[in-house]
């Protein structure tokens, strides 16, 4: 599959294009998740003003997560943005199904922030606060925890080896992403609003948009290398 991560923000019309380009016309699936604040006008917007011609959102929840009939004759897969842990338990625990389905047609899968972060095998789903040296520290504000305390890694979607934390520049969201990587040894990157990561056949990180994505990799015991990734 080709995979696109975009990094959230309101913005974002460049971060999607070339996610839109590689459906190569095709239809496209949105799956976003059944709440009072679904925004269907939003994610069909966003992908119709970045150059895509029949969107189809489908509300998802764990009591209808998304299917493999969802995504007969499309092109494309796209996860909207909204809590993460919900995402997680939407598309992940309740069943994938519609990922087998989407694998073996060929489809390509964009996530945008929420849908980004779940995309990993491993997926730092949230937290504001981690155990660290004996003691308790803060990685990022509270508010921006996905009403989860504790830094959380749980199993994700497996589309990459590399865990993701979006709203990077924005929320700050990179410090977690920091201690996230010591905690389990992992990888990851760290990507801006309105920015897309993908990578080419030979591994190559491309971005698309105007942020930055900063790569995160452990370095030795208690310490980190971070690259940072601009256009």
């Amino acid at each position: 599959m080709e995979i696109f991560l975009i990094g959230g923000g309101r913005e974002a019309q460049v971060a999607h294009e070339g996610f839109v380009r590689a459906c190569g016309g095709g239809s496209i699936v949105v799956f976003a998740l059944d709440d009072p604040d679904l925004d269907v006008a939003r994610w069909e917007g966003t992908l119709k003003d970045a150059g895509a011609t029949e969107v189809t959102v489908v509300p998802v929840s764990p009591a209808r997560p998304p299917l493999a009939a969802d995504l007969s004759g499309t092109a494309g897969v796209y996860v909207a943005g909204g809590l993460t842990p919900a995402y997680r338990e939407t598309l992940v625990d309740a069943g994938t199904e519609w990922l087998d389905a989407a694998r073996t047609a060929g489809l390509v899968y964009c996530g945008f922030s929420a849908g980004s972060a779940i995309a990993p095998e491993r997926a730092l789903v949230g937290g504001w606060q981690t155990a660290y040296g004996g003691r308790t520290l803060d990685v990022c504000d509270e508010e921006l925890g996905e009403d989860l305390q504790n830094l959380t890694v749980l199993p994700g979607l497996g589309l990459v080896p590399f865990m993701v934390d979006v709203h990077a520049a924005q929320w700050g969201t990179l410090y977690r992403l920091v201690h996230a990587v010591l905690a389990t040894g992992l990888e990851g990157w760290a990507i801006d609003e309105n920015t897309a990561l993908t990578f080419t056949p030979d591994g190559t990180p491309t971005l698309h948009g105007p942020g930055a994505a900063t790569h995160v990799r452990p370095s030795g015991p208690g310490s980190t290398t971070i690259t940072v990734h601009t256009n």
